[in-house]
């Protein structure tokens, strides 16, 4: 269960610890107090979105962090499956992190980890029914997803979702081969004149870059033969003091004291080695001069003429040689595919005939196991609305064939309600009212929890749209709930909060000092003696009453004897 929350810096929360019981957890407060903001919390920590907006203004990040109790049995083992091993008896913390840039981080036990593996994990440790849950009723599609959940179709459903994905893809490529025959022949038209025009000019790799320096050669080719010319007179071609002269020289000098100075041979020795690379760099130097040009302008027209072939096909099949080459390449792949394309429709066919087969087969085991779960879904779901206090509502979960094969099966799912005594059932999404809607989605999460429980659970005011007797039973639904595990509940109503095997109170303070107050978050338990003047100040009124003291008591008394 959740033993402990740590939120920072979260809208108007600044800093706040919660220490959690077990049982039914009730949290109050006056509106706009902050209570949904623990709960936007609770969902960012568990991997949800949330704009970078909820950060407390003039913080640069916000932190959410929450303690579990040491995670035993099947728990410890779908933990372990995602990573995330534990010694024996250890916590669970799982912390996130978010900047004011909106880059977020999480950790679970202090090691850095994905933020898929911290949403599978929060999945395990912790379910939110939010007031958006009961609106997702109305949604069709998210009648498929509870049944699902209810029946425990995982393995079944990924093995059709595979195939599924393979079976589309294949039909797919059949739809794209089997285009008009008129859009295939001026396709493959196309293709022929492409690939001919690239041929007709003989591209080779790296032609253009070698063009392209012989022309820039060309157009400096009186300076580069000019300044040539002095490089290699200066070197050794020159009627003065040229490098190979002047190494000479040297040479010449130091011989004549070699006698006397034994160092000085090592010194000749590189001296002719300078000689020598003096008369090499003037060797390459003269190569690059051009002295066999006859016509340069002739030729610089040939070259511009060729460049330009190239730039034209560039223009239109892609820049350079090397991407022009590339989209042939494709031509002739795409023209081959058009030329074979009735082969590859006759085999692909002979693939879909064989994936349609085995994506049906696993289609009707899927259906089967729907309709199994949906009978003693249906059962269960209305057990519990008769104890909320819909005694004569009528729900069936019905499972009706698709008319072609889907991401999820071959099966339209639909919640049907009857609400009053003598009409027919029809779409619980045009029939159901708000209360209703309330209960049901209650109802239907206290049979998952009974079946597939997570330690935790937590309801965002579970409350709406009803009151009175009917928000008691709600209460006792919670509270028998929270036998099997932990339940937090937002509520404003005192009925629920009555029933609360720990209690506390969201409160909104103005902090600092005079000229710097801000307004701040708090959360305090609530002992048993306040616990009276807490209920009764949600029975309502501007002063509360002595008469709302007793019934506020007795809403209290009335807990032990359910």
């Amino acid at each position: 269960m959740l033993e402990s929350l740590h939120i920072e810096n979260i809208a108007v929360i600044k800093s706040l610890d919660i220490d959690l019981e077990g049982g039914l957890c009730v949290l109050t407060g006056e509106t706009g107090a902050g209570k949904s903001l623990l709960i936007d919390s609770v969902s960012f920590l568990m991997g949800g979105r949330v704009s970078r907006d909820l950060i407390r203004a003039g913080e640069d990040k916000a932190l959410v962090s929450a303690l579990f109790s040491p995670p035993t049995g099947e728990l410890a083992e779908a933990l372990s499956e995602l990573g995330i091993d534990l010694p024996e008896g250890d916590s669970l913390l799982l912390q996130r992190v978010m900047t004011r840039d909106g880059r977020s981080t999480a950790r679970i036990n202090g090691r850095a980890v994905t933020q898929s593996i911290l949403r599978d994990a929060g999945a395990l440790l912790i379910n939110i029914h939010g007031q958006s849950d009961n609106q997702k009723l109305m949604q069709a599609s998210a009648h498929r997803s509870l049944l699902d959940e209810y029946a425990g179709d995982g393995a079944a459903l990924t093995a059709y979702r595979d195939l599924y994905g393979e079976w589309k893809v294949v039909r797919e490529e059949i739809t794209g081969l089997r285009r008009d025959v008129a859009e295939r022949l001026r396709l493959r038209e196309m293709l022929e004149f492409q690939i001919k025009d690239i041929d007709a000019a003989k591209l080779r790799l790296g032609e253009e870059e070698k063009l392209t320096e012989r022309r820039d050669k060309l157009l400096h080719l009186e300076k580069i033969n000019r300044q040539v010319g002095l490089a290699c007179r200066a070197l050794c071609d020159g009627e003065k003091a040229t490098v190979v002269a002047l190494c000479d020289r040297a040479e010449a000098a130091l011989a004549s004291v070699a006698t006397i100075i034994p160092k000085c041979d090592e010194l000749m020795e590189r001296i002719a080695s300078l000689r020598a690379e003096a008369e090499d760099i003037a060797e390459r130097v003269r190569d690059f001069a051009d002295e066999d040009v006859g016509d340069p302008t002739a030729e610089l027209d040939k070259l511009e003429g060729r460049l330009d072939i190239i730039s034209r096909l560039g223009r239109k099949y892609g820049v350079g040689v090397e991407a022009i080459l590339a989209f042939r390449e494709d031509a002739v792949a795409r023209l081959n595919a058009i030329d074979t394309a009735d082969e590859r429709i006759q085999e692909l066919e002979g693939r879909m005939e064989s994936l349609t087969a085995e994506l049906k087969a696993k289609a009707i085991a899927l259906t089967t196991i729907r309709k199994t779960a949906a009978a003693t879904l249906g059962e269960s779901v209305r057990e519990a609305l008769t104890f909320l206090d819909m005694p004569k509502v009528r729900f069936e979960v019905a499972v009706s064939p698709a008319s072609e094969f889907g991401a999820f099966g071959c099966d339209e799912v639909e919640f049907l309600l009857s609400a009053n005594v003598g009409e027919p059932l029809g779409a619980m999404t045009r029939i159901a009212s708000g209360g209703e809607l309330s209960r049901i989605m209650l109802a239907i999460r206290s049979v998952l929890n009974e079946r597939y429980g997570v330690p935790t659970a937590i309801y965002d005011e579970v409350d709406t749209g009803i009151s009175g007797r009917t928000a008691r039973k709600v209460g006792i639904k919670l509270s028998s709930i929270a036998k099997a595990s932990q339940v937090v509940c937002v509520t404003h109503s005192a009925q629920i909060a009555s029933l609360a095997d720990a209690h506390y109170v969201i409160e909104k303070r103005e902090t600092g000092e005079e000229g710097t107050t801000r307004a701040e978050t708090k959360v305090r338990p609530v002992c048993e003696g306040d616990r009276v003047e807490e209920i009764a100040r949600i029975l309502g009124g501007l002063d509360i009453t002595d008469a709302q003291r007793v019934a506020a008591e007795e809403l209290i008394r009335e807990k032990g004897r359910l």
